[in-house]
């Protein structure tokens, strides 16, 4: 009696993608961390979006919530190329403080241009994090996850020069 073929288990080691399991595991924890930096970038435009005040507020209240917005949009993404990678995203805040590179949001409500500082520093936090994952990206030949990084580096590095504007005198 001829034996059922078993159906493959779905976990990371059964997947063949044409990307190994170590540089899987390499990009997904790259990204894991690009997943952090810009959920806590997110939670920190939003609280600045709920608390902004002075002579700029109604400008930087609509400029806030568009990049919170934008960057609410940005989670799934990030998330499902790790799950498509075969690994398990990241989605609490104690996993998130552990994997970003950026600051909590402060606990008192900055000055307006104090929040934009911080935001642009944010952004460029972002940026670097993406960068920093090409090596190990363009080695796998990931595509997906290079057109990803390439997608979020020209939001933050636009972003941050945008906020850099409001800045200078």
């Amino acid at each position: 009696m001829a034996k059922k073929p078993v159906a493959a288990k779905s976990n990371a080691s059964s997947i063949n993608i044409g990307i190994s399991e170590k540089d899987r595991a390499a990009i997904a924890a790259g990204l894991s961390k690009l997943l952090a930096d810009t959920y806590t970038l997110y939670l920190t435009t939003h609280n600045f979006h709920w608390n902004v005040t002075g002579p700029m507020f109604n400008t930087l209240h609509t400029m806030f919530m568009a990049q919170y917005t934008e960057l609410w949009n940005a989670v799934d993404p990030i998330a499902e190329r790790i799950r498509s990678l075969g690994h398990v995203a990241p989605g609490s805040y104690a996993q998130f403080a552990q994997l970003s590179s950026l600051p909590d949001a402060p606990t008192q409500p900055p000055k307006a241009l104090e929040m934009v500082r911080i935001l642009v520093e944010g952004h460029e936090g972002v940026a670097r994090t993406a960068r920093s994952l090409f090596a190990a990206v363009d080695k796998a030949s990931d595509e997906p996850s290079a057109d990803l990084l390439t997608q979020r580096l020209t939001v933050h590095e636009q972003t941050a020069w945008m906020l850099r504007s409001l800045l200078e005198d």
